[in-house]
């Protein structure tokens, strides 16, 4: 039986970024924004691996407006009911945010 460590509440850990998803819109953490660096983003889904992706752009892209996306049009062409906090993965070299919905 592997041993699990046990943290006190007082013990700081690294925050992770937090995609939240509601019906009508998408809510990014503190850390996920800042990991982003942008409040231009590009949604983008892969079916087959039920996974969203969350890119920071330049230019074009939806506006994150303080701390939410609107994503119904995207949740909308996708089928994508799901709902609930997930956490993402950040990759550096995209300037992406990946969500598993599963």
């Amino acid at each position: 039986m592997p041993f699990e460590v046990y943290r006190p509440r007082g013990e700081k850990q690294e925050k992770a970024p937090i995609v939240s998803l509601s019906k009508t819109s998408i809510v990014l953490n503190n850390v996920a924004r800042e990991k982003l660096g942008t409040n231009r983003i590009e949604l983008a889904y892969d079916k087959d691996a039920k996974t969203i992706r969350i890119r920071a752009v330049e230019d074009g892209g939806m506006e994150i407006r303080k701390t939410k996306v609107f994503g119904k049009g995207f949740f909308n062409q996708f089928n994508i009911t799901r709902k609930g906090k997930f956490a993402a993965e950040y990759d550096p070299a995209e300037r992406a945010l990946y969500v598993k919905l599963f």
